[in-house]
């Protein structure tokens, strides 16, 4: 019996800075690609998140595409770090430029995917209508890993009579696809959560609200993001030096402009760690967590030296001693959970309208109809609350579709019984044709996304050619080969503090059931060690990876 054709090469769930450029990288090879997206438009991350104070904390010009000289020499950031509408408007000029929404399917996700071992396809069902499942030769995730948001684990949350939002699901303007134009002057606002998001939307509103109750469970550090307008004089010279600019990013750690000091921060004296401490710290960016001592993430000793820097600068910004040492993590040292970038948001606890529930000490028992009740039993009344509490990051999105291997299995039941495994981050064993470009154990999580996941996309046309040009139905990670890459993400976490942590780092969600137990999800080798090991792996061959169940040695020269 002859298979089946599919209705496409290739489907790419998503429509965000990775999915829209692996989908025209599939288009611009010749393969029939079809986009799916769950928004209205294009933008993925940044069409959802469009909460008051949303910006990026990587530098504007390198949240960008690089392959792309018009677009590098035709888009003028205005900001540093640009905020949320900003960085919408550049994907959809980039989108423009792509001319990539003829490729999408826009208000729809997908429901599951099943692989077809007889016609050597996937099999794809969306959501919305019941309509016809849709057939593809090759499945790519590019779900960001901090697109599945994530409410709090207690009971009421529905029965609150006032106005409630997650940061990642804002309201949009009907008239745009920024956020809509909500006036919170005045009002009793309740944020819960303190991470990056809740940061950025608790700076906002302490500057209008009436009355601002912060319900903090898990206090992070916290620097100053240094951002500023970025003149044009300042954006001709940046342009000028885009390819040195590029280059420089290519070679640090997560593709962010910053680089180690080639010292150890024990090996220098008090009053040296210090001076380049304070320099650090003031910005702009990463410079304290991604530019500091080599060693600080790996030695406990030189760690705890800069963690007891930053605890001296909370102090002295927080005037109240005892607000201070509640905004202070007791849990984990200075850069070993990624930190949420500020501009005056210690200031915030400063003011008379700003007030701090500590849940470590009275936790949330119940949302109520006119507010948020503690264990204490105090009833904070309050007309807005904002859920700040951040993403199941990682693996979250990838949770809420079911996706059947070969042997009828879902993703999500394989992972809870055996733990996360994959080929470089990008392929799955009992998986075929299926790529996961943003997902576990791949670099892009702990890096500048759109410069890292590029890192893949790029490197997936050399593989999409080679098996174009061998007429190759199934493409398959070697069961050992992702055995070995298992183990090397795990040896590379092994041997920094960030794998003793719990974050969304290590898999950690503590509103997540099942999420509690540390996994190895990220790849810490650094953005050009995973490029120089896939040039590796190509040169070899396509070490680990089968083509219709063979190595790539036994294919011979293509038809």
């Amino acid at each position: 019996m002859m298979s089946k054709e599919p209705d496409f090469d290739a489907v790419v769930i998503g429509a965000g800075i990775t999915g829209m450029y692996q989908t025209y990288r599939l288009r611009e090879q010749g393969f029939r690609v079809k986009g799916i997206e769950g928004a209205p438009d294009v933008g993925g991350a940044w069409f959802w998140n469009r909460y008051p104070g949303c910006r990026v904390d990587s530098e504007s010009h390198t949240y960008s595409y690089y392959w792309s000289e018009e677009l590098l020499q035709g888009f003028n950031w205005t900001e540093r770090f640009a905020g949320q509408p900003e960085v919408l408007s550049y994907l959809q000029t980039a989108a423009d430029l792509m001319d990539i929404r003829k490729d999408y399917i826009f208000n729809q996700r997908v429901r599951w995917a099943r692989w077809d071992n007889e016609n050597s396809y996937w099999i794809i069902q969306l959501e919305e209508g019941g309509s016809i499942p849709m057939t593809a030769r090759f499945l790519f995730s590019a779900m960001g890993p901090l697109s599945a948001p994530q409410m709090p684990n207690v009971p009421g949350i529905y029965t609150f009579e006032g106005q409630w939002w997650h940061t990642g699901r804002w309201p949009r303007d009907p008239d745009s696809n920024f956020g809509a134009k909500i006036d919170f002057t005045g009002k009793r606002v309740a944020v819960v959560g303190t991470g990056a998001s809740g940061v950025q939307v608790i700076q906002e509103m302490a500057k209008v609200a009436k009355d601002l109750y912060v319900f903090q469970r898990s206090p992070n550090w916290c620097c100053p993001l240094g951002n500023a307008p970025l003149s044009q004089a300042e954006m001709d010279e940046i342009k000028a030096n885009y390819e040195e600019l590029n280059n420089f990013c290519n070679t640090t750690l997560s593709g962010f402009p910053h680089k180690w000091i080639d010292k150890n921060a024990v090996d220098v004296s008090p009053e040296e760690r210090e001076a380049t401490w304070e320099d650090l710290y003031q910005g702009p960016g990463f410079r304290l967590w991604l530019g500091n001592y080599k060693d600080y993430l790996e030695n406990p000793e030189s760690n705890a030296l800069v963690t007891e820097f930053v605890k001296k600068k909370i102090r002295q910004r927080v005037k109240d001693p005892a607000i201070a040492e509640k905004l202070i993590p007791t849990d984990h040292g200075y850069g070993t959970r990624r930190i949420p970038q500020e501009t005056k948001y210690f200031e915030c606890y400063n003011q008379d309208n700003v007030h701090l529930i500590d849940l470590r000490e009275t936790p949330m028992e119940q949302v109520e109809a006119n507010g948020i009740r503690t264990s204490d039993g105090k009833l904070y009344e309050v007309d807005v609350i904002v859920y700040a509490t951040g993403f199941y990051a990682i693996r979250g999105s990838l949770s809420r579709i079911e996706v059947y291997g070969k042997d009828g299995k879902s993703l999500n039941e394989l992972w809870r019984e055996d733990g996360v495994k994959t080929y470089l981050g990008l392929m799955i064993d009992n998986y075929p044709n299926f790529f996961t470009l943003v997902g576990p154990q791949n670099g892009t999580v702990f890096c500048n996304i759109p410069r890292c996941s590029a890192t893949a996309i790029d490197w997936n046309e050399g593989l999409m050619n080679f098996v174009k040009e061998h007429h190759v139905k199934v493409l398959e990670a070697a069961p050992e080969a992702q055995e070995e890459w298992n183990e090397l993400c795990h040896e590379l976490l092994s041997h920094g503090l960030i794998g003793k942590v719990n974050s969304w780092f290590t898999g950690v969600n503590k509103n997540v059931a099942g999420a509690q137990k540390r996994e190895v999800l990220f790849y810490a080798g650094g953005n050009q060690a995973f490029k120089d090991l896939c040039k590796d792996i190509e040169g070899d061959n396509w070490r680990g990876f089968l083509f219709d169940g063979a190595p790539a040695e036994k294919l011979g020269e293509p038809a």
